[in-house]
Order: C-alpha cells, then structure tokens, then sequence
C-alpha cells in the first residue's frame, strides 16, 4: 500500500511528538512536577501512530493507563495534555483527572483508564451505538499483552463478533503487564490467533513499523465503515523505559533485552525508511524535528503558566445537580 510523501511525513511528525512529548513528561515528573502516575509510551509510537492515522474526529479511541500516545495521535494538544499532568485548569481534563484521566471527547478521545480490560468494552459499547445510529464511525480498543487475560476482552471481542459492529480491537503486546512476562501469563502468546475463534479477522504486525501497522489499521478501519466487522491487530512492540516513572526497571528484564529493542527504535527506523525515497530531504525531517522541540517547549511554558484548579470547585463533576 503506497502512501504519498505528505503522509508519510505527517507519520514521522506524530510519532516525534509523541516522543518529544514523553521525554519532556519524563523529565517533569524527576522535577517533581507531576505527582501521581506517569506511564510513558517512549518505544510504542509507531502503534498510536499508524492507526489513529486513519480515523476521524468522530471515531472514538478507548485507552490505557499508557494512554499519552494516543491522545496525541487522536488530536488532543500537547499544550493541553502536559497542563492535565501537570494538574492545571487547561488541561484537556481540566486538570483535574492527570495521566490515567485523559478526556477530550472534542477529538473523539473518549478516555484513558488505569483499569486493565473496560475499555474494551466501553468500545464495544461504542460501535454498538454507531451501529444503531447508521453511522460509518469506527471505535478502537488500545489495550496491553496483560489485558488479554482479563474477562473484558472474552466478553467484548464475542459480541462484537456476533453482531458485526465497527470496532477494531488493538493489542499493543510489549512483552509485559508491568513486570509479568506474557510468556508466563498465557501459553497462547499469539495474540492474533485468538480472533479465530470469534470468527474475526486477526492480523500480527510489527509494532515497531509505522508502515505495517498503518496497513493493517486502514484495512480494518475500512472493513468497520463497511459494516463487515471488528478486527484484532496485535502490534508486537516495546516499552523502553521503566512501567512507570518512578519505578525500578530491573529484575525482570535484562538490559541486554532492552538494548536490543532500543536498536529497533521506531522512530530512526522510519527515518532512515524515508530518506531512502528521493523526493524526501534530511532538511525536512529536521525542520519537524525543530518544529516539534518548540511546540513541546511553548507546551511546558504554557502548562507552568497555567493556574491551579480553584479549591471551591473540588465537588464540581462529581454529583448531578437539581435532584
């Protein structure tokens, strides 16, 4: 599948945000600037990436608790998610729900939960409605290796099937649900099988390629408007730094391991792929790359800036008013 250079540059842009974006977040929190958890995508950009690239602001993504990457692939603004982290008004929650509370249904980002498995429901629940709406929107379910093991993912993958509705499910299997190897959770680690029994078209990928990934979403994401179905994609990636921020990054995991996937580091891989076509300059990639290290520093600016909620609305959002 061919994608001209306008894309192919606006894949690499997003996935330099993302980057961009989570090391500054990184370096925030050693600060002491963010309090609360910090789980960053550095390593799995490609994934947010190459399927949020084909939906609308009307399609709806349902994240996880390393939800950073696909608000920023669905359009929420930097400016609006490091102010949230750093638990300002301005922030796309208001500053009020921070890393696992990412809310900006504007842009079709309908949340990111610290809760393994509901939302694969929530997004079934969603294509649901579209169904019974006679929309062609599309929902997508992001979720982890660890949340296969949960009964949501059973439950939400069967009545998809059953009823044919426009969700696409996506497991971003890096290798552990925190410090549990998948290889010890589950004896079927081919994620991707497992959509054979639902009677669902289930695709591996390489996580790691923008490419790869951005086929197979548009594929699927197509199928959905057609009203032909669900799709599982297992995207086999992997997180380079720690679970969460703030947390020991050994015992579990050899450096060696880590090391390797670095190696494989989507970004410099889908560089490289792109200076390969001769109708794309180094001059343009580093002009994004200048482009998006001003935006993350205007967003921390802008975040530090920001003011602090107002303690007399503590109670705002959390009870109906009016009886």
């Amino acid at each position: 599948m061919a994608f001209d250079n306008e894309v192919l540059l606006s894949l690499y842009r997003t996935m330099v945000v993302i980057r961009r974006c989570e090391e500054q977040l990184a370096r925030s929190y050693q600060a002491g600037a963010i309090t609360g958890a910090c789980h960053t995508y550095i390593g799995q950009e490609a994934v947010a990436t190459g399927v949020c690239a084909h939906l609308r602001v009307d399609d709806a993504v349902f994240s996880t608790h390393r939800g950073h990457g696909h608000a920023l692939a669905k359009g929420v603004p930097s400016r609006e998610l490091i102010a949230e982290l750093f638990g300002r008004t301005t922030g796309c929650s208001d500053g009020r729900g921070g890393s696992m509370h990412l809310f900006a249904p504007d842009v079709g980002m309908m949340g990111t939960t610290g809760i393994v498995g509901p939302n694969i429901l929530q997004a079934t629940g969603a294509g649901y409605s579209f169904q019974l709406l006679e929309t062609d929107r599309v929902s997508v379910a992001f979720f982890g290796d660890g949340g296969v093991g949960n009964g949501a993912f059973h439950e939400g993958l069967n009545l998809a099937a059953i009823w044919q509705l426009p969700t696409l499910f996506v497991c971003e299997n890096n290798m552990y649900a925190t410090e549990v190897p998948f290889s010890y959770a589950a004896r079927n680690t081919d994620v991707a099988s497992r959509a054979a029994g639902y009677g669902m078209p289930g695709i591996a990928v390489d996580g790691n390629d923008v490419l790869a990934v951005a086929e197979a979403a548009q594929a699927a994401i197509s199928r959905a408007r057609a009203g032909d179905g669900p799709t599982l994609i297992e995207c086999r990636t992997y997180r380079t730094r720690g679970h969460a921020e703030g947390m020991q990054d050994g015992g579990y995991r050899t450096e060696e391991e880590v090391n390797d996937w670095k190696a494989r580091d989507p970004i410099k891989a889908f560089a490289a792929r792109l200076l390969e076509r001769d109708a794309i300059e180094p001059q343009a990639l580093e002009q994004i790359d200048r482009e998006v290290a001003g935006q993350i520093e205007e967003a921390v600016e802008f975040a530090t800036n920001s003011p602090w909620p107002d303690p007399d609305t503590v109670t705002d959002h959390i009870f109906s008013e009016g009886g």
